[in-house]
Formats: structure tokens, sequence, C-alpha cells
């Protein structure tokens, strides 16, 4: 029997002690699916609200997410690092390491998101003209990116602060810090931007724009009240997230004395977040000059927009592939540090069962309901016109994706780094680079003004690019699902 289990094989120390594998799956699983669904609901509002604003609003909205996708790389190095750790010293019964992670985490998250807030704050006006398509584009993505990244430092110790509080198996009180942080975002930034919420409507064939609630507020912000509610929000998530960590209420606690450098600790936490860093960073890369295609698609607005509103609904599917990968990770790591290599891989392959069940089943709506989907969230033509058909083969590779979610994650969370490092790059570079260029039919011009004509399709597609992604999907899938069954993620070290 592992040192860690009990006599029925159920943990011995933590907030999961005593749970059957089938209780401690549904105690970490349930919250953190309902949370990753509100953590959606973030971008989503953003999206939707810049979508009422207009075609170039939206755009600049989805050019900014990218941006702040890399910022929140930052963060969630952190965070992985942070997870793994307390896990870890979770299962063997090391609390005071664990409290000691919950301070270098935070620490950390502090010093980081700062330094993120003000190089990102002083490139946007820079970049903003590479990234949209007109003026009024610009200076919208110039404005929302500024504004969002004051904001860092508190999304940084939010982050930390769910992290410690998931790995000490606790994913109820991260719920209701998320379910507050998105109704404060959906609040005030709707009540601040001033726009009315509606859909696009067809009648005929002739499209409408139905008003479905009227914004009853004076203010009239546009993209800068949607900047500020999401500031706002992760303050009071921040806030909220300090309040639990001090008074121990999840199992780990913050004291004074853990915010001095600790050298030994953070060391860890950053052997564990650095590969995950520039894992993530090399994803981020690939997924970037991917958006880069997309920008080059058309030579009007509308096609960034398309593009990210497609990923945000395509969200509703692997945001549970998320939250069953963080469940994973919690219990693969604690199983790990209890001794037990084979409850390991079952946590893992019960998440991924579960994963693949609801990932599959939002993936037949893509299929079968996308114009609904799409008029839900956006009254612009053009969105609908597009955004339909990329759904449609987005649902098709859901299961293979959920797979891939969800092992990648459980990897990370052992630290099992070096071979998710590699499985990463190697996906994006040599495989989701190339298939999205041969598929897209994007002409890509060049640094000295020249123009790289596409030789594999005459008429460029939005649609046609997403083929090409959903292909590397399923190569991705096959790729982790080959290290989980090879075995040698059991071995990793934090």
């Amino acid at each position: 029997m592992a040192p860690g289990l009990r006599a029925d094989g159920t943990l011995k120390t933590g907030r999961l002690a005593g749970m059957g594998m089938g209780t401690a799956i549904w105690v970490l699983c349930w919250p953190i699916l309902i949370e990753s669904f509100l953590n959606s609901f973030v971008g989503l509002v953003d999206t939707m609200l810049s979508a009422q604003l207009g075609v170039p609003e939206t755009d600049a909205v989805g050019s900014a997410a990218y941006i702040l996708w890399f910022m929140g790389l930052i963060m969630m190095a952190i965070s992985v690092g942070t997870t793994a750790l307390v896990s870890r010293s979770i299962g063997r019964g090391r609390l005071a390491v664990a409290n000691a992670a919950v301070g270098q985490s935070l620490l950390l998250a502090v010093t980081l998101g700062t330094i993120v807030a003000v190089v990102f704050a002083g490139v946007a006006p820079h970049i903003a003209g590479a990234l949209t398509k007109s003026q009024a584009g610009a200076d919208a993505f110039t404005a929302y990116l500024q504004i969002v990244a004051a904001g860092t430092p508190f999304m940084a110790v939010l982050m930390a602060g769910i992290a410690s509080l998931r790995g000490a198996g606790d994913s109820i009180r991260p719920l209701w810090a998320m379910v507050i942080v998105n109704v404060v975002n959906i609040v005030i930034s709707w009540s601040l931007c001033g726009e009315d919420l509606s859909r696009l409507v067809t009648h005929d064939g002739v499209g409408t724009t139905e008003v479905l609630l009227r914004n009853p507020f004076p203010f009239d912000l546009g993209v800068l009240g949607i900047a500020w509610g999401t500031v706002i929000a992760n303050a009071v998530g921040c806030l909220i997230v300090l309040g639990l960590l001090v008074r121990g209420a999840g199992g780990v606690q913050l004291r004074r004395r853990r915010l001095r450098a600790h050298w030994h600790t953070m060391r860890r936490l950053v052997r564990v977040g650095l590969p995950n860093f520039f894992e993530t960073f090399g994803m981020w890369v690939g997924n970037f000059l991917v958006f880069a295609f997309v920008i080059n698609l058309s030579q009007t607005d509308g096609i960034a927009g398309a593009h990210m509103l497609a990923i945000r609904i395509e969200a509703f599917s692997f945001m549970p592939g998320f939250a069953m990968s963080l469940a994973a990770a919690t219990l693969a790591g604690q199983y790990l540090g209890a001794g037990s290599p084979r409850m390991a891989r079952l946590a893992v392959v019960w998440c991924a069962m579960i994963a693949a069940v609801v990932m599959g089943s939002l993936g037949i709506m893509f299929i079968t309901i996308p114009e609904q989907l799409v008029a839900l969230l956006s009254s612009q033509p053009e969105h609908m016109e597009v955004v339909p058909g990329v759904l449609r083969i987005a649902g098709l590779v859901q299961v293979p994706f959920a797979l891939a979610i969800v092992v990648r994650g459980a990897l990370r969370g052992v630290g099992d780094m070096k071979v998710v490092f590699v499985i990463t790059w190697a996906t994006t570079y040599l495989l989701r680079l190339p298939l999205a260029y041969v598929f897209s039919g994007v002409d890509m011009p060049l640094p000295d003004g020249t123009v790289l004509e596409n030789p594999f399709r005459d008429e460029p597609s939005l649609r046609w690019l997403w083929v090409g992604l959903s292909i590397e999907l399923l190569l991705r899938g096959v790729l982790f699902v080959s290290r989980f069954v090879q075995g040698g993620w059991t071995k990793s070290r934090v």
C-alpha cells in the first residue's frame, strides 16, 4: 500500500482525505467546470459588447485578446508551479511547505504582474496598427489594452490565489470568487459601454437588429467601459481570494512571513513554472502567427473579429476540458505525492472520459445550430456570414481536443514539463503553422514590402484555415495520449 493512502485506497491528508476516486473527482470537477464557464464569460462579455459597438471595435478587442493571452501565460506559469507544489505537498502531509508555496507564488505574481502591466501599456500604441485594419480599430485597440494592462497585477494575484486553493483540493471557494468576478464584469462593462444588448434576426432574407435589453445607464465610454469592467472585476476577485488565503479557509494559509523571498521555494516554483512558460510561449507565438494569417485574409475590417468570436463560442466546449485538466492535475499530483502512480493514472482516465463526453456533446451543437449561437452574441451581418461555417468544422474535433487538453494539463500538473514542451512545440511549428498556411490560402506581406503568394489555394478562406487547425488538434491528441500510455510522467519530480 502506498504510504500516503489508507487501507481502502483513499488519501490520508488534505481536503480530499477519505474520499473515493469518484467522489474526489466529483468534488473537484463540478466547481471547476462551472468556474471554467464563468472564466470564459469574462472574455465573452468583452467580445459580445464590442460586437454591439461595431466591427472595428470587435476586431480591436479580438486582437487585444491575443496580447492578453500572452500576458496571462506569464501568470499561468506561476499558477502551474503553485498547483504542482501545493498538491504534492498536501499529498505528503507537509502543510508548511504548501503554505510557503502560497506566499512565494503571490510574491511572484505581484512582481511579474507589475512588470507586465508597465511593458504592455507602453507598447500598445506601437503595435495597434499592425493588428487592426483601420484607424478606428487601432484607437480602440490601444485604449482597451492600456486599461486592461493596468489591471494585470490584480489578475496575477487572482490566478495565483486560485491555483493555491485548487492545489489544496478546494474548488468551491474559487468557484464563488469567479461568480462574483463575472457578475461585476458584466454589470460594470455593460453599464459603462453605453450599448443596448441586441441580436441579428432574419425575416424573409432581410436582416434586422432586435434589441433584447436596453441599457438604462447614462454612460457612453465604449471600449473604455468594457476595459474598466474587466479591471474592476479582477480587482474584486483579487481581494476575495486574498481574504480566503489569510483566513486559511481553503486548506492553505497566507502568512506574512511567507511573503519574504524564500529562494528555495521560489526555485521550486520556477523549476516547474518556467518550462511551462516556454512551452505555452511557443504555443502563443504559433497561434499569434496564425492570427497574422487571419488578419491578412482580408483587406477590410471584420475577419479578425469573426475569428475571435468563433473562438469565444468554442470556449464553451474547451473550457470544460480545461476544467477536467485542472482536476486531473490536482488528483494526479496528490496521488503521486501519496506514492500511488496507479491511482494517478486512473484519475487522469476518468477526467479525460468526462471531458470527451461533455466536449463531444457541445461539438454536436456547433455542427447543428451554429447560426443560433452566433445570433445570440453578435448583431453584425459579417459575423453571421463567416462564423457558423467555422464552428461546424470545430465541432468535428472536440473529442480528440478534449483528450489533448486533459492529458496535457495532467502532465503539466505533475511536473512532466520537458515532454509537454517538446510535444507542444513540435505540433505547433511542424503541424499547426504549416497546415494553417496551406489550407488558408493567405498571401503574407514580408518586411521588405513584397508579398509571399500562397501556391496552395487561390481564394483565402477563414473556414479552410480552421480545417488546418482542426487536423493539428487531432494529431496533438494522439501524441499526448501516447505519452500518457507510456507512463514516464509518473516519475516526474517537482
